[in-house]
């Protein structure tokens, strides 16, 4: 691992500790500074322009063999939903689950799980970086979004996609993402309903999370419900384009 990606992890880290967790850490006070914010705005905007112009919008991040999957995968986030509607599904093996696409797409649709594993297909083994500085190697196979976005139909204005999630961290309200179309249609971005080779569990997302290999753990939203495509993301929630980014992570968690 390079000495760039291991300050830009511990300074993540710091901020995670430091900045976001509010439930963890019991105070926000710094994720609502606005010198706090300012220096996580300018690191974002430089990490972003220059993975985009070292990397081609197809790059690869790196896979690796069945001989380098973790012994051990944490659950990151929430390892839990405490919804009803969740668990009722979860019972009967989410053969009631429809994952929803709308916003600015010319087909709102919605599809099944079944339906979903009979789309175009991706297997990776890649590794998971997260923002509190351990990393596990796992084995992904799912949807991949390029092609499903494709049948929808994107209209001209949409920009970005908004994965809105079943979980909830502590009291807060439940946990959302979004990333931009150049990491939407690149071909390791899939909506993942298997790892290591079985369905996904509960802590791990279960029936389907997004991994998008490119960047940090907490951009992969687990517990996928709804897509959405959208032009801005600034009336949603908080207005920073996910759970972790109203609270002072980065949006664009390139790694």
């Amino acid at each position: 691992m390079s000495s760039d990606r291991i300050s830009r992890r511990s300074f993540l880290a710091r901020g995670a500790a430091l900045g976001g967790a509010t439930f963890l850490g019991g105070c926000d006070q710094l994720s609502r500074s606005p010198s706090f914010r300012e220096v996580l705005s300018k690191a974002e905007w430089l990490t972003k322009n220059v993975q985009r112009l070292v990397l081609t919008e197809r790059s690869l991040a790196r896979e690796y063999s069945e001989a380098d999957l973790s012994t051990h995968f944490k659950a990151n986030g929430s390892t839990s939903v405490a919804d009803p509607i969740y668990q009722a599904m979860a019972k009967n093996g989410f053969s009631d689950f429809a994952l929803s696409i709308d916003g600015l797409v010319e087909r709102p649709t919605s599809l099944k799980l079944e339906e979903l594993r009979r789309l175009p297909s991706r297997t990776q083994i890649t590794r998971h970086d997260c923002v509190e500085g351990w990393s596990a190697i796992g084995k992904w196979t799912g949807a991949q979004l390029g092609p499903l976005l494709q049948s929808v139909g994107l209209k001209p204005e949409a920009r970005y996609l908004v994965f809105h999630c079943a979980d909830k961290l502590g009291a807060f309200s439940k946990y959302y993402e979004s990333i931009d179309l150049i990491d939407a249609f690149h071909p390791q971005t899939i909506l993942a309903y298997d790892m290591n080779g079985a369905p996904l569990s509960v802590p791990h997302g279960a029936p389907i999370r997004l991994r998008v290999e490119r960047q940090l753990g907490y951009k992969h939203a687990k517990y996928v419900q709804r897509i959405e495509a959208v032009s801005s993301f600034a009336m949603i929630e908080g207005g920073r384009g996910g759970f972790w980014e109203d609270r002072g992570y980065e949006w664009y968690a390139g790694i």
